[in-house]
């Protein structure tokens, strides 16, 4: 393995500019010992960091770790920080994947489902502009009405499908979640941030400098970001019912059915731990687009032939 990187408190440890890259520093985000950082640890870190610049750190004294959002200063209540995404997450995963699921679990699931992305979504957006509380609540409020109308009309035409065997019908029912939570994920992100498409976000010149706001910029970052939302539950939705259609054949799991639960529960933790880096290191976090794709009083504004935004996460 390479030397771990210097640390520097302007740029990530390691190149956003390769998957490889990303996917380490993203390692490192959704890091959970973070979750059990206190607030007094959190200003004892910022205070470092200030003495990291200022030359004046103390011998002896190891990286810390920021976990407050990159536009706002603030710090991200724990079940919605990235760290928290798979720990919060996987009992809902868990949930999702059961089978023989009625109408109202189907619908429980999915409305906590969209209920926990829609305040990771809106807790780790672009929030370089200011957006009032009454669109979070419209976008909440749309993105999972059409998360549960998604999931349970797909459900609906399976149970009338008359030609499926009940053992067929089983195994598609637990692969419905994933089209359902995929088309869900996107309009969860498009009506939670759709704030940014009406204001735009802004974008940085290669001194970090705010040129102005974007309506295109931000069209690029919801855009990229729609784009991990699918991805994302590919490994967590479309694995775990392959893998314990498998291990439900075993002599062990026919013996004791009460440990299907644990091991399902497991072989989610395992997918979503995979998932989580794969998907949001697809696009850097700060991406770069040419200004001549942006308005045109972006490209008065600077000499810079790229700027940079904060695609969020």
């Amino acid at each position: 393995m390479s030397e771990y990187p210097t640390f520097q408190h302007d740029k990530p440890r390691f190149d956003q500019n390769t998957f490889s890259g990303r996917f380490r520093h993203f390692l490192d985000v959704i890091d959970p010992s973070t979750l059990f950082v206190t607030e007094k640890r959190l200003q004892e870190s910022v205070k470092l960091l200030e003495r990291f610049k200022q030359g004046t750190l103390p011998a002896g004294v190891t990286d810390a770790q920021a976990i407050i959002h990159p536009d706002t200063g603030e710090k991200i209540f724990m079940p919605f920080r990235m760290s928290g995404f798979i720990p919060f997450g996987t009992p809902v995963v868990v949930g999702l994947l059961l089978p023989n699921q009625t109408l109202l679990s189907t619908i429980f699931w999915q409305w906590l489902n969209q209920s926990h992305n829609a305040c990771v979504n809106y807790s780790n957006r672009n929030a370089s502009k200011p957006a009032p509380v009454s669109k979070f609540v419209q976008g909440y409020l749309g993105a999972v009405t059409s998360a549960v109308s998604i999931a349970v009309g797909l459900n609906v035409l399976i149970q009338k499908a008359g030609r499926f065997s009940p053992t067929s019908r089983l195994l598609v029912q637990r692969f419905i979640p994933f089209p359902a939570v995929a088309s869900a994920n996107v309009c969860n992100v498009v009506l939670m941030r759709h704030s940014e498409l009406s204001e735009g976000v802004s974008v940085l010149d290669d001194d970090g400098n705010v040129v102005g706001t974007s309506k295109v910029a931000a069209r690029h970052a919801l855009l990229e970001t729609a784009v991990t939302r699918v991805v994302l539950p590919m490994p967590i939705l479309v694995l775990p019912p392959m893998i314990m259609a498998a291990l439900e054949k075993l002599p062990l799991l026919q013996r004791q059915r009460r440990l299907v639960l644990p091991v399902h529960s497991l072989v989610c933790l395992a997918a979503f731990g995979l998932a989580l880096p794969l998907a949001i290191s697809l696009f850097p976090q700060m991406s770069q687009i040419d200004v001549n794709q942006l308005e045109p009083e972006i490209a008065a504004a600077t000499d810079c032939k790229t700027v940079t935004y904060n695609k969020g996460l």
